[in-house]
């Protein structure tokens, strides 16, 4: 699932390898996907796009959006992005786009995911324009002031809950939230409200340190990048490690149901 890092890395690459290339050919909803989801008609997908050349791609939180001259591409967290050299094989895709000079970029959606097509200014998903408005974690305006404003909002709930639930740190969800919290010490049921100022602060210096390391590196080893090659960061807390020893204190690293996903970590370092 792109989060974060990954849409950092895919926007990144997509930079290098796309900027200047001609949309020539578009086929959408090929392969069908009952959680597929798009703008519109996909069927308008083609006259929308053929003929724009690609300016640039920008990372949203965990989204990837695509700029062809008036038009957008934005690509949700359950979607793979693939690119093409030329000649090579295509596999099943729900968006497919070639370009003049013969290759590709497809893209393929695991459980659900959003492949949004439009107009600039012609989307009014609120997930997007949060994911606009809101405060990396990567940047220098996400302080130590700022996180903890947003600790007030969250402050009812767990830490899972306050930092992978309701957009208040797009991008940041359940996928890189297992090593956040193994970094900080904090099991992901401990409450926001019990915590204490020593364990707040490093919370926040986990948030930070943790998602920067993963985007220097290229991305968590349990995602792959544009090119289809896993990413360099090695994950900790994922099902990577399951059952293997905390690198800490050598326990079993435990897997848990919580919050409608799947939560990894050390008994002993992380208790509630």
């Amino acid at each position: 699932m792109i989060e974060l890092p990954e849409a950092q890395v895919l926007a990144d690459q997509i930079n290098a390898s796309l900027t200047g290339k001609t949309i020539t050919s578009v086929i959408a909803a090929f392969s069908p996907h009952k959680f597929a989801w798009y703008h519109g008609d996909p069927e308008m997908y083609e006259r929308l796009l053929v003929g724009k050349v690609i300016d640039s791609a920008r990372p949203y939180g965990g989204l990837v959006e695509i700029r062809a001259e008036n038009a957008r591409l934005v690509f949700g967290d359950g979607v793979t992005l693939t690119y093409l050299e030329p000649g090579s094989n295509l596999s099943r895709h729900q968006l497919f786009l070639g370009f003049a000079d013969g290759s590709a970029l497809y893209a393929q959606v695991q459980m659900y995911g959003g492949l949004w097509a439009f107009r600039e200014g012609d989307f009014a998903n609120p997930y997007y324009q949060v994911a606009q408005e809101k405060v990396s974690p990567l940047s220098d305006s996400f302080s130590w002031q700022y996180f903890s404003s947003l600790t007030a909002e969250g402050a009812k709930g767990s830490v899972k809950a306050f930092l992978a639930t309701q957009q208040r740190i797009p991008g940041l969800g359940n996928g890189v939230l297992q090593d956040i919290l193994f970094r900080a010490r904090l099991h992901p049921k401990r409450k926001v409200a019990a915590l204490t100022s020593p364990e707040l602060r490093g919370l926040y210096d986990s948030v930070r340190a943790t998602l920067k390391e993963m985007r220097e590196q290229g991305g968590r080893d349990t995602e792959k990048d544009l090119f289809g090659r896993p990413g360099g960061y090695r994950t900790i807390m994922s099902k990577n490690n399951l059952g293997a020893p905390c690198p800490n204190c050598g326990a079993e690293i435990k897997k848990e149901a919580y919050l409608g996903g799947s939560v990894y970590y050390c008994p002993q370092c992380q208790t509630i």
